[in-house]
């Protein structure tokens, strides 16, 4: 039964794609968070040329 038990990988399996989901999610929070800060920066390079325009 305990030899059994050693060969069993069931459960390495679903740690396995637990730190796969695990990576996937690092990498996309990452890239979101890149992408927000990107984003931000247009936004207020966009704010700051249209300061003063159209005000007369």
């Amino acid at each position: 039964m305990f030899a059994k038990f050693l060969k069993d990988e069931s459960g390495a399996t679903a740690i396995e794609y637990g730190l796969i989901a695990g990576l996937i999610s690092v990498v996309i929070i990452g890239g979101v968070t890149t992408a927000g800060e990107e984003v931000s920066a247009l936004f207020t390079t966009i704010k700051t040329a249209l300061t003063g325009v159209g005000t007369t």
